[in-house]
């Protein structure tokens, strides 16, 4: 997120909005879908593979010709496919605004800020959400980025449906406080993709897509942008049109977001694929629903 004022409320597609509580204990993983790995395509394997291990703290999970694939703890958060020739993704297409990666408590934010600080990497921004504290940046190639941790979801304020979110600054000294003395040895255990940030062409038809076929609900809505969640989670899809208003569908491979991964427990899986068309039908493997946004964007849905 990088505009600012409060999220208002709205309403989901193809459903009406749900109350939520205060509930103690929602997390991203914990929800019925949630984000697997992310695949991006890259020009500099090597570049970027290096930027996300140093800097992001991801491990090496395992790579094979023009593939690496890194995670934490051995589970694959994010897949660098390597295209030498691939064109550069436009900042105004559809495709990714970034990968939100999940740090477990805010002792592990500040100390993943420290490392940041001490390597001279340049932030794009930093955000009190409410629900979250977020620090903003991007890869070598461009592709956004957020790092961030989540308040406890019984302080989040919920009210018809809607949580309450909002874009403020954030004080980066008093985070940095907050860490302990010790070394940076990389993402810590329980760290994984939180959120995914998507531009579009459009919100309507996004909405359609990810609420009323892949079965998000949605949470919030904020001027140019719609945040989508599942199982009382504050979001696990954002959507905007901030720089891709009117985006025309994606055309041959770019630099960039190549896949995003939502992970789906049976009876999501289940009821995702009974709103299949005949079209998306036929692609449809027993555990794995490969699907296409209204740009051409690839989300695979896998059964949990």
């Amino acid at each position: 997120m990088t505009a600012s004022g409060a999220f208002l409320a709205g309403g989901s597609a193809n459903r009406p909005a749900q109350a939520h509580g205060t509930t103690p204990g929602v997390t991203s993983a914990s929800a019925p879908m949630r984000i697997g790995t992310v695949a991006l395509t890259v020009r500099d394997l090597d570049t970027v593979t290096r930027f996300y291990q140093e800097v992001i703290g991801l491990a090496p999970v395992e790579s094979g010709p023009g593939l690496v694939r890194l995670g934490v703890g051995g589970t694959v958060l994010l897949e660098l496919r390597h295209d030498p020739a691939a064109p550069l993704a436009s900042r105004r297409a559809a495709g990714l605004f970034h990968t939100a990666f999940l740090l477990p408590t805010r002792t592990d934010l500040a100390q993943w800020l420290l490392h940041a600080a001490e390597l001279g990497v340049p932030l794009h921004g930093a955000s009190d959400h409410l629900v979250s504290e977020a620090i903003y940046l991007a890869d070598p190639e461009g592709n956004g980025i957020e790092v961030y941790w989540d308040r406890p979801s019984e302080t989040w304020a919920w009210r018809d449906g809607m949580v309450a979110m909002d874009t403020l600054a954030l004080d980066l000294n008093g985070l940095a406080a907050a860490a302990q003395a010790r070394e940076w040895s990389g993402l810590p255990a329980e760290s994984y993709i939180g959120h995914v940030h998507l531009q579009v062409g459009g919100l309507e038809p996004s909405d359609r897509f990810y609420a009323g076929l892949l079965g998000f609900d949605v949470v919030c809505r904020y001027p140019g942008a719609t945040f989508l969640s599942s199982g009382g989670y504050h979001h696990h899809i954002g959507t905007n049109i901030w720089n891709s208003r009117g985006a025309p569908v994606r055309m041959g491979p770019t630099t960039g977001l190549a896949d995003v991964e939502i992970v789906a427990d049976t009876g999501m899986f289940e009821a995702l694929r009974s709103r299949l068309t005949p079209e998306q039908a036929t692609e449809a493997g027993p555990t794995r629903l490969p699907l296409h946004d209204p740009w051409g964007t690839s989300i695979t849905v896998a059964k949990r």
